[in-house]
């Protein structure tokens, strides 16, 4: 298996849903480095290709382009079809109840998630889930990326440096600096994490930051960011906008949200979907057994 986004559909877009969404499994403890490395058959690894883009004032154009796409799980329907055109760079956000259809259409943005039917380009990618995947991440979503609440910040830093580097590597435990060189561009002026912390007991904006810090150290040309509305307090909630944005500056940041956003914050686009996508029911994505 491979982490932070980086697992692969073994089937194309346009075949049916007959399986669970692809993506990360939860994170290990970084002690246990045997049960880090085993496989396991919900995943594929994905070679990684060559470093990502950095985007340009004049490196613009279609990030997305989506024609009639549309998802049905074993249990019904999920979204769709719909039509949708995201610009390359910034930060775009999808105002759309949560619920499995957002959660479904933002794995399908960022090629983790199978399409009943449909047509979408993603990066210049048409219909090849392999290709965005490898020039994508994602984070903040349970169902791929969720943290154990007993592993601590240090563990959570230690295993992604590990997965990172070569498999004949050594890698240490990290330190403060560790947690620093993989988390302050993210985190910006907000206060890092202390070493020793449980994921659980950060504040919502830290442990949220922390997952984009973790699923963003190859700073692919997407970052998908799922449920930015997590964060209850209006102070937070904007701050984390505030620093995807700064991100959206070298990236194309997509992400979903609820809430009403303040322009002034420097969001490129708002895409109203609330009546495109209900709130849906996971039950819609599990396996029928």
């Amino acid at each position: 298996m491979t982490r932070n986004g980086r697992h692969e559909d073994v089937g194309a877009w346009g075949e049916d849903l007959s399986g669970p969404p692809v993506g990360n499994p939860p994170a290990a403890d970084a002690d246990n480095d045997s049960s880090s490395s085993q496989e396991s058959s919900d995943y594929v690894t994905e070679e990684l290709g060559p470093p990502a883009h950095f985007l340009s004032d004049k490196d613009t154009g279609t990030l997305v382009s989506a024609r009639g796409i549309e998802l049905h799980g074993p249990w019904g329907h999920v979204f769709g079809p719909l039509d949708l055109d995201i610009d390359e760079g910034g930060v775009t956000v999808l105002a759309a109840p949560p619920g499995a259809a957002r959660t479904a259409l933002l794995m399908a943005l960022c090629g983790r998630m199978r399409l009943t039917r449909g047509s979408l380009t993603v990066l210049g990618f048409e219909n090849r889930p392999r290709k965005v995947i490898a020039n994508s991440a994602i984070a903040c979503l349970n169902e791929l990326d969720g943290v154990r609440p007993s592993v601590t910040v240090r563990d959570l830093v230690t295993e992604q440096k590990r997965w990172d580097s070569r498999w004949y590597k050594i890698v240490p435990r990290v330190d403060e600096q560790g947690v620093a060189d993989m988390c302050g561009e993210v985190f910006g002026d907000v206060p890092l994490p202390a070493l020793g912390a449980f994921i659980d007991d950060l504040p919502e904006l830290q442990q949220l930051l922390l997952r984009i810090s973790v699923a963003n150290t190859r700073r692919p040309p997407l970052l998908v960011v799922g449920r930015t509305d997590k964060v209850s307090d209006d102070a937070e909630h904007a701050k984390l906008l505030e620093r995807l944005v700064a991100l959206g500056k070298t990236q194309s940041v997509i992400t979903g949200d609820v809430n009403p956003v303040d322009p002034a914050v420097g969001v490129t686009s708002v895409v109203d979907m609330h009546d495109l996508l209900g709130p849906g029911d996971v039950g819609v994505l599990t396996v029928r057994r």
